[in-house]
């Protein structure tokens, strides 16, 4: 990965994704370990309860796995492509095509969040700003579920997954993102350490501080 950042970030991954989504996930594209941090963390939502994919991509497997089991979900993603497939791959679910940065909900809309693999596309700046956002937007108690950074990077990849295509990456310190959760109003329930090669990411499980948390 380069340090050289060369374009708007944003255009890197919308384009970035709107080449190679085909190649990032296919149409039929088993749930994996997504399927049971899902599982778990869906155990803890109320029956048919609203959900935001933030960084949905093709809708597999967040969206598909969660609109499969009742929940009423809204997806939002950069790529038109990857919103394109979603809307065909998971009929019953919502999708719009938009920054995260800048879509705008209503305080307490949302039972719960996932992002999965999204954050960790948008520049650092404004990661926090986006966690304080995804606090208001959730219920007292609602959960969020989310992969963020284990240590610091920022960069872009070229040909990535051999698609032809680049893509950017940036991200803190586990710690300062930990940090920004709690400064959201949100409450850390766990972490864990995904490993993916020599490296990889932290799988966090927070929820949206209630008049009952001191």
């Amino acid at each position: 990965m380069t340090d050289e950042i060369a374009r708007d970030p944003k255009d890197v991954v919308r384009d970035g994704y709107d080449a190679i989504s085909e190649i990032y996930r296919a149409d039929d594209a088993e749930d994996g370990s997504q399927g049971e941090w899902l599982a778990e963390f869906a155990r803890a939502l109320p029956p048919g309860g609203h959900v935001l994919d933030l960084g949905c991509g093709c809708g597999v497997p967040a969206a598909r796995w969660l609109s499969a089991r009742g929940f009423t979900v809204t997806g939002v993603d950069i790529s038109a492509r990857q919103i394109e497939r979603a809307r065909a791959l998971v009929p019953g679910a919502e999708f719009i095509q938009s920054d995260m940065a800048a879509i705008s909900f209503d305080d307490g809309t949302f039972d719960a969040v996932v992002s999965l693999y999204a954050l960790i596309h948008l520049p650092v700046a404004e990661q926090p700003g986006v966690l304080s956002r995804i606090a208001r937007w959730l219920r007292p108690g609602g959960p969020l579920l989310a992969i963020v950074g284990a240590s610091p990077g920022t960069g872009t990849e070229e040909n990535w997954l051999g698609g032809g295509a680049h893509m950017y990456w940036s991200q803190t310190s586990l710690p300062t993102t930990l940090e920004w959760v709690q400064q959201a109003g949100l409450m850390l329930d766990w972490q864990r350490f995904i490993p993916e090669g020599d490296t990889g990411h932290v799988l966090i499980h927070a929820r949206c501080r209630s008049p009952r948390d001191k």
